[in-house]
C-alpha cells in the first residue's frame, strides 16, 4: 500500500541531526556533542508544581489555546523580558512544544507554490512542514555574512512569491543573532508587503552579548512569535511552547491546532506556569553556566586552527573544515571511528551547512574536555 501514501510525505526525510545521531549510537566509547538539549534537570520546583497538579486532578481538557492563567503568564513574561504587548485572551496559543507551534503556523499560513525564505545554514525542522504544505523552500546563503540574513539578502530575494520569512535567532546552528538594529533593517525591508515573519525565538533567553530583542517590536503586525520552556527551563520533555500573533493571525491558528491536538497537556501547562512565575529567572542561572562552556569550547577550537564564528547565542558553534577537504558527512564519520567524538555534519542544515560541523555544549564540562582532547588530536593527525 506504500504507492498510495502521500508523495509530499515519501519526499521528506528524517532529519539530518536525528539520522547522524542514529550512526553514532552503534559505535562504543563516543563522547556526543550532537543533540541540543540542556543537561541541567528541570528545576524542582517546576516538577512539583506538576505533581501537585496531578494531585489536584488537573487531568482533563484544557481550553484549546491553552489554560487562561497560563496564557497570561506567558505575556506578562514575554512583557516583562522583551516589551512585547500580546493579550492573553486572543492573541496567544499554548502549543505542544515550539514544534508544533511552527506546524500549525506555516499550515496557516502557507498555500501550494508560495515560497519560504530561510537563512542557510538552518535548523532541519522547517523544510518538511514547508513541503507538506505545497509551498517551497527557498534557501539564502548567509555563510559570507557570519551567518545572518541581513536585510539586503531579503530585498534581494524577495518575489512575488515570498508568503514568509523564517527567523530563528539564536539561531540553531550557529549561535548568532541579530541586534536591534539589524531587525530594525529587516522590519523596514518587509513593512506593508503581503509577507509573514516567522520568529522562531526559543532560544531567547540564552543570550551573552546583549538581552534579547524580537522583531516583533518593530512589525507586531506582520510577526508570528514561536518560544516555549524547552531551552529557558531544561523542559524538552514537557513539550510546551507558544505562539504569539495579532488576533486576527492567531484565530485561524487556533483553528489548525484544535484540530490537531485539541490542546497541551494539562499536567505540563501547570508546571508551565510555575516555570514563567516562580521560575522567572531560571534561565540565568543556565545561561551563566553555558557562557563558560562557550567560552572554554571556542577558545579550544580557535586555538586548534578552527575557523569559527564566535555565537551570540544558543549553545553551539559552527566551525568550517573546509581546509580539510573532506564532506562534512566524511569528516564526522572518521571523527567518530578514529577519535570517538561525535558531531552533526554541516550538511544537516542545508546545503549551505556543507564545509562545517555543529558542536553542541549542552554539555557537562568534563565531557566537553574529553571531547576537545580527542578532537584536537584528531586534527593534529590530520594536519601531519
Amino acid at each position: 500500500m506504500e504507492h498510495l501514501i502521500n508523495q509530499n510525505v515519501k519526499n521528506i526525510a528524517i532529519s539530518g541531526i536525528r539520522a547522524f545521531f542514529n550512526i553514532v549510537s552503534n559505535y562504543d566509547d563516543v563522547v556526543s556533542l550532537t543533540i541540543g538539549q540542556p543537561d541541567f534537570p528541570t528545576p524542582s520546583h517546576i516538577k512539583e508544581a506538576a505533581k501537585q497538579a496531578i494531585d489536584n486532578n488537573y487531568t482533563t481538557y484544557t481550553h484549546n489555546a491553552g489554560l487562561i492563567d497560563v496564557r497570561e503568564a506567558a505575556c506578562q513574561f514575554v512583557h516583562k523580558k522583551y516589551h512585547l504587548s500580546y493579550d492573553p485572551g486572543s492573541e496567544v496559543i499554548v502549543t505542544i512544544g515550539a514544534s508544533q507551534a511552527i506546524d500549525i503556523a506555516l499550515r496557516t499560513i502557507l498555500e501550494p507554490g508560495t515560497e519560504v525564505m530561510l537563512p542557510g545554514p538552518v535548523y532541519p525542522g522547517y523544510e518538511p512542514i514547508i513541503q507538506l504544505c505545497g509551498a517551497i523552500p527557498v534557501y539564502v546563503d548567509t555563510t559570507k555574512n557570519k551567518f545572518k540574513l541581513t536585510a539586503d539578502l531579503i530585498k534581494q530575494n524577495i518575489t512575488e512569491k515570498t508568503r514568509c520569512i523564517i527567523l530563528p535567532y539564536p539561531s540553531n546552528p550557529t549561535g548568532v543573532t541579530f541586534t536591534a538594529e539589524e531587525l530594525i533593517e529587516i522590519a523596514d525591508a518587509v513593512r506593508g508587503k503581503d509577507i509573514f515573519i516567522l520568529a522562531d525565538e526559543i532560544y531567547s533567553e540564552l543570550t551573552y552579548d546583549a538581552p534579547h530583542t524580537s522583531i516583533a517590536s518593530f512589525l507586531r503586525e506582520q510577526t508570528i512569535v514561536v518560544n516555549g520552556l524547552s531551552k529557558s527551563h531544561s523542559m524538552t520533555g514537557w513539550r510546551i511552547g507558544f505562539l504569539f500573533a495579532p488576533k486576527d493571525i492567531t484565530k485561524h491558528m487556533l483553528k489548525v491546532h484544535q484540530y490537531n491536538v485539541s490542546c497541551a497537556s494539562s499536567i505540563s501547562q501547570k508546571a508551565a506556569y510555575n516555570a514563567l512565575t516562580e521560575g522567572f529567572h531560571d534561565g540565568q542561572i543556565m545561561k551563566k553556566e553555558y557562557e563558560k562552556r562557550l567560552e572554554y569550547v571556542y577558545g579550544r577550537l580557535v586555538a586548534m586552527g578552527f575557523e569559527v564564528v564566535k555565537p551570540s547565542g544558543a549553545f553551539y558553534l559552527f566551525p568550517s573544515i573546509q581546509s580539510f577537504g573532506q564532506s562534512s558527512f566524511d569528516f564526522a564519520l572518521e571523527l567518530v571511528e578514529k577519535a570517538g567524538v561525535a558531531v552533526v555534519p554541516g550538511s544537516a542544515f542545508s546545503k549551505f551547512g556543507e564545509g562545517f560541523i555543529r558542536i553542541s555544549y549542552a554539555y557537562s564540562t568534563k565531557e566537553l574536555e574529553k571531547a576537545l582532547d580527542r578532537l584536537e588530536h584528531f586534527v593534529q593527525l590530520k594536519r601531519k
